[in-house]
C-alpha cells in the first residue's frame, strides 16, 4: 500500500478498459495505489484480448493500425488520469504513464514530437510520457521536461543509464523552471526481475546466491539517484513480478521497499503484497555491501556490462515485437 510516512508509492502496472472503468477506482479510494503505468506489451495484450475495445474499433474503420491504437490508448490513459486526478491535485502522485512508439527508441526528434502530441491529445496534466533510456532518449527527456511534460525513463538496467537520465532530467527541469516552471516530476524505471531470470541458472551452477542480482542492482541505482538529491526525481522499481513458484509473488516489492521511491507491479503482485503489507524499508543497502556483491560476480566470470547491454537489447526488442503484433491485428 501507499506509505506516505516514508514516501513510498505503489502504482499498478496494468491497463485494460473494463478494469479502468470499474475496479481501478476502488484501488485508488482504498489508498492501495496512487498511480499507474502502461507499456506497449500491456496495451497489446489488452487490445488484442479484451472485447471492451470492439465498439470503438468499429468506429475507427478506415484508419491506419497506428491511428487505431493511439485512439484506443489515448482514451484509456485519459480514463486512468481522470480517476487519479484527485490524488494528483492533493500532491499524492496520481500519474499514469504512456510510452512512445517503441520503434522511435533511436529517434530523438520523433520521440519528442510523439510525446508532445500524445500528451496534448490526452489533455490531462497527470500523464507521464515514457521514454526508453537510449542515446536518443536522453535528449528527448530533456526536451519534454523543458516544456513541463513529466517523464518516466524506462528500460533502465545500468547505473550508467540512470546517471545519464539524471543529467538529462535536471537539464530539462532547470529549463522549465527558468521559463516559469510549475509541477513537473520524473521517475527512473529500474527493471529488476529480468536480471534474475537471465542469471540465476548460471549463478546456481557456480554455487552463488540466486534472486539477488536484480535487487542489488536496483539498490545501487537507488543509492545513485538518492545521492543526487533531486526531490522531483524518484526511483521506480519496475519488472517486479515473479515468474514461477520459486519466490513469493511480492518478493521484489518487499525487498525493495524504500523511502522516496515507487514500485509498479501487476495486479496479482499487489494483491499478494496488500494481504500482508510491509512498513520497514529494506533500502538503502550500504554501498560497500552492494559493491561486494558485484565484485563476487565479476570474480566468478560474470560481466555486468554485457548483462546490461543484453537486457536493454532484449527489452527494446520485446516492446517492438508486442507493438508490431498488435498493429498487425488492427490492420
Amino acid at each position: 500500500m501507499v506509505d506516505r510516512d516514508i514516501n513510498f508509492s505503489l502504482w499498478l502496472d496494468f491497463v485494460e478498459r473494463d478494469y479502468l472503468k470499474n475496479e481501478f477506482s476502488s484501488l485508488i479510494e482504498k489508498g492501495i495505489i496512487n498511480g499507474a503505468t502502461s507499456n506497449p506489451s500491456i496495451f497489446a495484450n489488452a487490445i488484442t484480448t479484451s472485447a471492451a475495445y470492439k465498439e470503438q474499433l468499429t468506429s475507427l474503420e478506415g484508419k491506419s493500425a497506428k491511428e487505431k491504437y493511439e485512439a484506443l490508448a489515448i482514451d484509456d490513459i485519459r480514463t486512468a488520469a481522470q480517476a487519479l486526478r484527485d490524488s494528483y491535485d492533493m500532491g499524492n502522485d496520481g500519474y499514469i504513464s504512456i510510452e512512445v512508439d517503441p520503434f522511435l527508441s533511436n529517434d530523438t526528434q520523433g520521440t519528442i514530437e510523439e510525446g508532445k502530441r500524445l500528451f496534448a491529445a490526452i489533455g490531462e496534466p497527470n500523464v507521464m510520457v515514457k521514454v526508453p533510456a537510449t542515446d536518443a532518449g536522453y535528449d528527448a527527456m530533456t526536451a519534454l521536461l523543458s516544456t513541463g511534460i513529466s517523464v518516466n525513463a524506462t528500460l533502465v538496467f545500468s547505473p550508467k543509464q540512470a546517471s545519464r537520465c539524471l543529467k538529462a532530467m535536471k537539464k530539462g527541469m532547470d529549463a522549465f523552471e527558468a521559463s516559469g516552471g510549475g509541477r513537473c516530476e520524473s521517475v527512473i524505471s529500474v527493471f529488476v526481475s529480468r536480471f534474475d531470470r537471465m542469471l540465476d541458472k548460471d549463478l546456481a551452477s557456480e554455487g552463488l546466491d540466486v534472486a539477488k542480482t536484480g535487487i542489488y542492482n536496483a539498490a545501487k541505482i537507488y543509492n545513485l539517484i538518492e545521492t543526487n538529491h533531486t526531490p522531483a526525481v524518484r526511483t521506480l522499481f519496475a519488472s517486479t513480478g515473479v515468474k514461477g513458484d520459486d519466490l513469493p509473488a511480492d518478493y521484489y516489492m518487499r525487498e525493495l521497499l524504500a523511502p522516496h521511491s515507487v514500485n509498479t507491479a501487476p495486479l496479482a503482485t499487489i494483491e499478494a503484497y496488500i494481504a500482508r503489507p510491509a512498513s520497514t524499508p529494506k533500502l538503502p543497502i550500504d554501498e560497500n555491501e552492494v559493491n561486494g556483491y558485484f565484485i563476487k560476480l565479476s570474480d566468478n566470470g560474470f560481466d555486468m556490462d554485457e548483462v546490461y547491454a543484453q537486457l536493454l537489447k532484449e527489452g527494446l526488442e520485446a516492446f517492438e515485437k508486442s507493438f508490431q503484433e498488435m498493429l498487425d491485428t488492427l490492420k
